[in-house]
């Protein structure tokens, strides 16, 4: 016995098809914009944790930290990123030991220094002749002397001699330490992304279940 069915509304392969195509959209969409929202927040109680974490100099080092959504592929799923540019950041948040001839600056208390203007006083101490080394108990110290070529490099490492002295100025021609170079480095536990953002995935699933029900 031959049996011909009609297929009509969502029965209709084609219509079937349009309608799988526009919800599948729609989810999409609501699901990006509930990550979307969800994560500016998440990303917020992370740079808390980082405050926490850090003695915070700088902002654009908190605002590294940041959140991202990747929905520009149709066929899948949205992700949500959480997490920052700053490349030594991770090293924080597993502590650990760093191997190798390094030079750690001895600046004023609770001064920083950036890498490449670090960089640019010892290529100056150098290209002038005035660097060298001393050892003084068990350590190699680098040092230079407080000369005019050289009063603008050394203008930080000054203000820091004069603060571990007490003196009023340093003299010309003083000799001043500059860095220490050590072999290694360890590096305690400072901060805990991966429990920051677990501690909020219920409120990203939440959000994400809201979405979805209004679809």
């Amino acid at each position: 016995m031959k049996i011909d069915l009609v297929a009509e509304g969502l029965l209709d392969r084609r219509r079937f098809s349009a309608w799988q195509g526009d919800t599948r959209k729609t989810i999409h969409t609501a699901v990006a914009r509930a990550m979307r929202d969800t994560g500016k927040e998440m990303a917020e109680r992370a740079r808390s944790e980082m405050r926490a974490g850090f003695k915070v100099v700088k902002p654009k080092f908190l605002r590294s930290m940041h959140a991202k959504v990747f929905n520009r592929k149709a066929e899948e799923f949205p992700a949500l990123y959480i997490g920052s540019k700053v490349p030594w950041l991770g090293i924080h948040e597993r502590g650990g030991t760093i191997r190798g001839r390094m030079l750690v600056p001895l600046l004023p208390q609770h001064r920083r220094i950036g890498r490449k203007a670090f960089a640019r006083v010892i290529d100056a101490l150098m290209r002038s002749g005035n660097a060298f080394f001393i050892e003084k108990n068990g350590q190699q110290i680098l040092m230079a002397e407080n000369i005019a070529e050289n009063a603008q490099p050394l203008a930080r490492f000054r203000r820091a001699e004069r603060e571990r002295t007490g003196a009023r100025r340093v003299r010309r021609g003083q000799e001043i330490p500059i860095a220490v170079l050590v072999r290694r480095v360890s590096l305690r536990k400072r901060f805990d992304l991966a429990r920051s953002v677990r501690g909020d995935l219920p409120r990203l699933t939440a959000a994400i279940r809201k979405a979805m029900s209004k679809v």
